[in-house]
């Protein structure tokens, strides 16, 4: 079975009228997910709250605290960052960092074969002390670091194929050697961040691999970037966890990306991923919602991405 990490509060985050990263979208992805001649290989599992120490393990105390006070304060924008919030967001975002340890604890010990979370706000731009991009708290990285410290994994994969560079998440694990970080995205395009000589530091150098193409890249060059790129550095860093950030704004007609991935697309980068974790990881894979700003875009591309890892055979 595939874990579906889903649960309704992550539905309760509202960025304000008009605003792209809208409850819109998990709308539009639940009732897709609930018509599909798949589902029944899907369990939708409803997760716990995230803890402090797992946010900790990433973010500053200060920063924590801080997004505590600007939301119950009501400020509609987190004072250190480009994230709306309102009264639910932070029931929300603590829910999703919960959503996704639970995701790894049921991969990790064998529960589930893989997992795909449903939550918002997402992650992958938020830094050790700041929100921003849409994002409160970067949950692939909480993710990476709960996998380590309570599962006792030693090398995490984490690819991106959002269109906008992951750059909280690179800055988190840049001089890192038991992280390796692969993204494709858009260039330029927001946060300007993510070019090719990008690639880690100190004992990490080589680790972070940046692959930024312009508008207009589709199967060629983002399928042809995990094959040609990806897959010979997992082969070398043999990861025992694999987790992806699954940004679908890199589907074709997304309203704040120029790239032109197709639903078919995602599948095969789904199978791709899914190769890399069965040779390496023993099969333990966990994605987690980015982007998508194209509603139904978004959830077709979600159906065609669960349906590839809930046919998945180990």
């Amino acid at each position: 079975m595939t874990a579906f990490i889903y649960d309704p509060i992550y539905a309760k985050h509202y960025a304000g009228p008009g605003h792209p990263e809208s409850p819109r979208r998990l709308e539009a992805i639940m009732q897709l997910i609930g018509e599909t001649d798949f589902a029944g290989r899907l369990e939708i599992i409803k997760p716990p709250d995230g803890s402090d120490d797992q946010i900790l393990n990433v973010h500053s105390k200060q920063y924590l605290d801080q997004v505590r006070n600007d939301i119950a304060s009501r400020r509609p924008v987190l004072s250190m960052g480009d994230t709306d919030v309102c009264d639910a967001s932070l029931d929300a975002a603590v829910k999703a960092v919960g959503g996704i340890c639970h995701a790894v604890d049921l991969v990790v010990t064998g529960k589930h074969s893989n997992a795909f979370c449903a939550v918002r706000p997402p992650g992958h731009h938020s830094g050790e002390s700041r929100g921003s991009g849409f994002c409160v708290f970067n949950n692939v990285a909480i993710a990476a670091r709960h996998a380590q410290k309570t599962h006792n994994i030693s090398r995490v994969l984490i690819a991106d194929w959002d269109v906008h560079h992951g750059n909280g998440t690179q800055e988190t694990f840049y001089s890192d050697p038991s992280v390796l970080f692969f993204s494709t995205h858009q260039w330029p395009l927001y946060p300007m961040t993510g070019l090719p000589h990008e690639t880690g530091l100190g004992a990490a150098a080589g680790l972070t691999i940046n692959c930024p193409f312009g508008a207009g890249a589709g199967h060629k060059q983002i399928i042809g970037a995990f094959r040609e790129e990806l897959i010979p550095a997992a082969d070398t860093f043999k990861p025992e966890l694999v987790l992806i950030s699954a940004g679908f704004d890199s589907r074709i007609e997304d309203p704040l990306g120029g790239f032109a991935l197709t639903d078919e697309d995602f599948a095969e980068l789904t199978g791709i991923m899914l190769d890399i974790a069965r040779k390496h990881a023993g099969g333990r894979l966990v994605s987690t919602l980015e982007g998508g700003y194209n509603p139904s875009g978004l959830a077709k591309a979600v159906r065609a991405h669960c349906q590839t890892l809930a046919s998945y055979q180990a």
